[in-house]
């Protein structure tokens, strides 16, 4: 599953953009230089969600949008379209 995809299926799960989820992860303090199982243990005990889609938020609340280059343009299952994430929601997504 490629990065973008497993925003999109929390997206779907939760109802919540990537972008709301860092407003909420900013709210409780949750930022750059957060360890990793402090966001996980709070995605998964309010939102349900399990550790690989926790750690994809967790990328964007630590790190920002933009990831590797490594799976851009593959073709392999893990592909993305560009090595900056869509925050926004799904459905508006100019790349899907």
């Amino acid at each position: 599953m490629s990065f973008q995809a497993y925003l999109d299926n929390i997206e779907e799960k939760t109802g919540l953009t990537p972008r709301q989820f860092i407003d909420l992860a900013t709210e409780k303090g949750f930022g750059p230089g957060t360890k990793a199982g402090e966001i996980v243990a709070w995605l998964g005990e309010d939102y349900g969600l399990g550790r690989g889609h926790a750690m994809a938020l967790v990328h964007v609340i630590t790190k920002g949008p933009q990831i590797s280059a490594a799976h851009v343009g593959s073709s392999g299952a893990h592909a993305d379209a560009s090595d900056t994430l869509w925050l926004d929601g799904k459905a508006t997504n100019p790349a899907p």
